[in-house]
């Protein structure tokens, strides 16, 4: 989907080489979605209007300082480098008790120049869930090239992410998301494994799940948005940022803009089993990939043929069923290997084609029983997979799709779906028991997303984690919007991220002009 694996693999490569029934919260028309007051009685005189409850939140003075927290502080530097001053704004936890306790989030953003042509400010989210986005600005900035001096473009880490409020259940990985195994002994251990995950939420964050949802992030955009002082706001989001951007837009309808959702999730399929339904899109990135790999035999060793190149893979895979294999200091067993090659397969470009290769040159390396040391990107996955170096990562993430939408409980719905699917590579990832299936049930029902919404989408045809076939769903739910459609590409996040000028500048005019392009966008995979 989404990032739900490490998060260096489904944001945006700021650098060019880089989802029971949910019982329903009620809160007040004004809260939740903006709504204006009720009008007063007709025989009574003109009434002051409501008071705002979130008054002190919107009307609160921001406090722009710089956005570096010290000398190996990398996205601090970019961002001084760039221009931007970063702040903190203040949110209530429970919008239900605006007066209780409060988050802070933090936001960063570089001013745009042309103030007499100004358009407003440009809100970002680079998916994740549970991505940080305050680092986003000088990349989304060269992305828009002219049209950027018109906007103040505005990273924000959303509430329990990166610079905000933390929320962390001390795991012991960066994700729920894991492979079952093999067999019914390896599903059991994973059943276990996912319910412990939950118990570490329930023990160390208690007190933050019941508050950790979009609709609320979106709440939190509106603060921002207000806060600014700004009337509307536009928005770019990336992946699950797809997602946030249709709540946003449904729960306050008059204060959006321009809004661009790049790798588009289908609201209808959001929940803690996104990624179900993904295995052909990365059967064929695969397939793609090796395709490459075979022409690169020389560099790599991997095979000279596609099938050569998947056989290597079938082996490791393999192997890994029998004995967990030694990759420095860490052990890849079945639970883990396929997660790394869903890992390595969600960028569509040689460098990230590369580093797939070299990690699997590692793998079967110690398959075969060779000492390894991983290369630099196998190793950041490990890291991030089997220590609990991503653990603040993974726990946001979890705690948003488990808080938006209810998974099914009993393991045995689980099991059953992955014996059906018959696939040993993927559907152990994107059909596996999570975290999810041991949560409360969420407070808040899913936002049922309007049907009128006025947005530019954006997504390639072989997208591995938002699917295509999801991108044209909501195009056809949406007749007010257009589709930009990338042909032939294996990627997810396109917009100033694969290099494609056709996508680039679509973007950009509609950025400039706030008018759709006519009818969809076909846009052909750049031949360099």
């Amino acid at each position: 989907m989404t990032g739900i694996t490490s998060p260096g693999r489904h944001r945006p490569r700021h650098r060019a080489a880089r989802a029971a029934s949910a019982a329903a919260l009620a809160l007040a028309g004004a809260l939740s979605l903006g709504a204006a007051p009720a009008p007063a009685p007709a025989a009574a005189a003109p009434a002051r209007p409501a008071a705002d409850p979130l008054a002190r939140y919107h009307h609160q003075q921001l406090h722009w300082k710089s956005c570096l927290l010290g000398p190996d502080d990398t996205t601090g530097k970019e961002l001084e480098q760039a221009g931007a001053q970063c702040a903190d704004v203040t949110v209530p936890l429970d919008y239900a008790r605006p007066d209780g306790r409060t988050l802070t989030v933090a936001i960063s953003r570089i001013r745009g120049t042309d103030t007499a042509h100004r358009v407003g400010a440009l809100l970002l989210n680079s998916g994740g869930p549970g991505g940080p986005t305050l680092g986003d600005p000088p990349f989304v900035r060269r992305a828009m090239g002219q049209v950027a001096a018109r906007y103040d473009v505005v990273g924000v880490d959303p509430r329990f992410v990166g610079r905000s409020t933390p929320l962390d259940c001390h795991w012991p990985t960066g994700s729920m998301i894991r492979g079952a195994g093999t067999d019914r002994a390896g599903f059991a251990h994973e059943v276990r494994f996912a319910a412990d995950l939950a118990r570490r939420c329930r023990t160390h964050a208690g007190d933050l799940l019941p508050h950790s949802s979009t609709r609320n992030t979106a709440r939190d955009m509106d603060v921002i948005r207000a806060a600014l002082g700004e009337r509307r706001i536009s928005y770019l989001g990336y992946s699950y940022g797809s997602y946030l951007g249709q709540v946003y837009a449904t729960m306050f309808p008059g204060r959006v803009d321009r809004v661009v959702l790049d790798g588009v999730i289908d609201p209808a399929r959001y929940g803690p089993r996104l990624l179900r339904g993904a295995e052909d899109a990365n059967r064929h990135a695969l397939r793609d990939w090796a395709d490459w790999t075979a022409a690169h035999h020389t560099a790599y060793g991997l095979g000279r043929t596609r099938a050569a190149v998947l056989a290597t893979v079938e082996a490791a895979r393999s192997a890994a069923a029998r004995t967990p294999l030694r990759v420095g200091d860490y052990r890849v067993d079945d639970h883990d290997l396929p997660v790394i090659v869903f890992n390595g397969l969600s960028q569509d470009n040689p460098t990230a084609y590369g580093d797939f290769a070299e990690g699997v040159r590692d793998l079967r390396r110690a398959a075969e029983g060779r000492t390894v040391a991983p290369s630099p990107w196998l190793a950041s996955v490990l890291e991030f997979a089997l220590t609990e170096h991503g653990s603040g990562y993974g726990s946001a993430q979890t705690s948003i799709l488990c808080g938006d939408v209810a998974a099914p409980r009993d393991p045995e719905t689980y099991w059953r779906d992955l014996r059906r699917a018959g696939d040993r590579l993927f559907a152990p990832v994107t059909r596996n028991i999570n975290a999810c299936a041991f949560w409360d049930p969420p407070r808040e029902r899913p936002t049922t997303i309007r049907a009128d919404l006025p947005a530019l989408l954006v997504n390639a045809t072989g997208d591995p984690r938002t699917t295509y076939p999801g991108a044209r769903a909501v195009r056809r739910d949406w007749p007010s919007s257009r589709l930009v459609t990338l042909r032939d590409a294996d990627q997810h996040a396109v917009y100033g991220v694969y290099g494609s000028r056709c996508v680039d500048a679509t973007v950009n005019a509609y950025l400039a002009t706030g008018r759709l392009p006519a009818t969809d966008v076909g846009c052909p995979r750049p031949t360099s």
